[in-house]
């Protein structure tokens, strides 16, 4: 699975993207998420706060019980504001 990081969730977790492998029992973007946050304490800090975490799936906004799976890009980011 291919993991994005944009904006403020790249400087805190230092790298841009990476490839992972999650254990069978991650199965949507929330476990998916909390597995990531016992990837070290950058990945922890910067998703303590997932109500400040937006989450796209092969660059689909979705929900964090939407299912994810092995082959998926899932990007985070956080919210977008205009003006």
């Amino acid at each position: 699975m291919k993991v994005l990081y944009f904006a403020w969730l790249r400087t805190k977790i230092g790298v841009a993207q990476e490839q992972v492998e999650p254990p069978a029992e991650v199965t949507d973007v929330g476990s998916l998420v909390e597995w990531l946050k016992t990837r070290g304490p950058k990945h922890a800090e910067a998703l303590a706060n997932t109500a400040v975490v937006k989450v796209a799936v092969n660059q689909e906004h979705v929900p964090f019980d939407h299912p994810v799976g092995a082959h998926d890009e899932v990007a985070l980011f956080p919210p977008v504001t205009g003006g």
